[in-house]
């Protein structure tokens, strides 16, 4: 591993470059033609493909890639006391992978999601009402940041008022955990640990939550083992904060940083479902990591067997040979099959759940803020590698007149 400057994006790239994680496009369109499969050393060797071919190939190839280790960078295997590893579903294979993933289907049906609309919406009115008369607020901290952990609170049947601090478990797991092995073990077990002390209460007084559900269902015929309901209840925990708080935050700094589309969203709020739709291509916010299985190759570039390769779902949105003017932001963008819930056997169980949070998010926000702006374009921050999306981002607007 190396924190020196990149050089040579085609040898030698770095996902958690500063430049990169602020601005990763041009590095892809450049890279796209004459060079669609990069490799580098840093951070235990990986791939990029970045076109939307070879991306969804690799996605929807379940033969060549495993999913045993999915993150960007090399992070230690997890064992519970028995031996067991720990994984959930989105880290697990064929035969596993499909039964384990029907049991936490039903919570994630467009049926199901749609109860958690209104308080999803009241959540969201409650915090703008909250800075409204201020007439400035850091929309990705006290506002993006806080509505996953809470609604995925309610799916797991745990306190929604801890949503500051399953934020911080989550940052330290997996963003600055990404690059901290020691700082990503500590919080691994600190959400393993609470959850445990869940599972307990759950036995003792089940609900109708996930948890619950899931120590009620079976595999088999036999009870779910507790290693797979922990490593699940963690990656709902862990999958739906980052994710979405990074998507919600994304358009808004979007819309901030163009007045034109906030008014037409003002002005047509018919129009706010196609335009998240763009907003998920243009801003997608994770990427993937599969393991070749065997030595075989991608695009023609040849890979070896335990070659780690990155899904950047945000490149291959972007891909010219896919969508017309890629890297323009269209917010009535008619033609848009996007993978930013991935593609293939593990595409995202949670993006029903993660559209309706962002249509009530930002459809909120533009009813009860029709103006605002970024208070300053220097202050914005982004966090990149596993997932991408604004941290820091003040924004200013009028205070309502009496």
């Amino acid at each position: 591993m190396t924190t020196e400057p990149v050089t040579d994006w085609e040898a030698d790239y770095d996902i958690f470059d500063p430049g990169f994680v602020n601005d990763p496009y041009p590095v892809w369109e450049e890279l796209r033609p004459k060079c669609p499969v990069p490799h580098t050393d840093r951070w235990g060797g990986s791939h990029m493909p970045s076109t939307f071919e070879t991306v969804t190939a690799v996605a929807r190839d379940a033969v060549n890639f495993t999913s045993y280790e999915v993150s960007v960078a090399p992070v230690p295997i997890a064992y519970d006391e028995d031996g067991n590893r720990r994984r959930s579903i989105i880290a697990s294979d064929a035969p596993e992978h499909m039964p384990e993933r029907r049991l936490m289907l039903p919570f994630f049906s467009p049926k199901m999601v749609e109860k958690y609309r209104e308080p999803t919406r009241s959540l969201c009115r409650h915090l703008i009402r909250g800075f409204i008369e201020k007439g400035e607020v850091d929309a990705g901290g006290q506002y993006a940041r806080q509505i996953p952990p809470r609604v995925i609170a309610e799916i797991l049947g745990i306190d929604p008022d801890m949503s500051d601090t399953f934020t911080m478990w989550v940052q330290n797991v997996l963003e600055f955990g990404l690059t901290d092995p020691e700082l990503r073990e500590k919080y691994r077990l600190i959400i393993e640990d609470f959850f445990k002390e869940e599972v307990v209460k759950r036995r003792e007084n089940p609900g109708d939550d996930l948890l619950s559900i899931l120590l009620d269902s079976e595999l088999d015929g036999e009870p779910v083992p507790d290693y797979i309901v922990l490593a699940n209840a963690n990656l709902m925990l862990v999958a739906g904060i980052d994710t979405t708080w990074s998507s919600i935050g994304s358009a808004i700094w979007h819309l901030a940083s163009h007045p034109e589309d906030r008014q037409r969203l003002v002005e047509n709020p018919e129009m706010l479902d196609i335009a998240i739709e763009e907003f998920l291509r243009a801003y997608s916010p994770v990427t993937m990591a599969r393991l070749a299985s065997n030595d075989t190759e991608i695009a023609g570039c040849p890979v070896d067997h335990n070659d780690r390769v990155l899904l950047s779902f945000p490149a291959a949105n972007r891909d010219p040979q896919m969508f017309e003017n890629p890297e323009d932001v269209i917010i009535d963008r008619e033609q848009n099959r996007h993978v930013a819930f991935g593609a293939g056997p593990h595409r995202c169980l949670g993006s029903n759940l993660a559209r309706m949070e962002m249509q009530i998010a930002i459809g909120t926000f533009l009813e009860m803020i029709p103006e605002f702006e970024l208070a300053d374009p220097e202050k914005v921050t982004w966090a990149g590698g596993q997932v991408r999306g604004p941290r820091d981002l003040p924004v200013k607007f009028p205070t309502p007149t009496l």
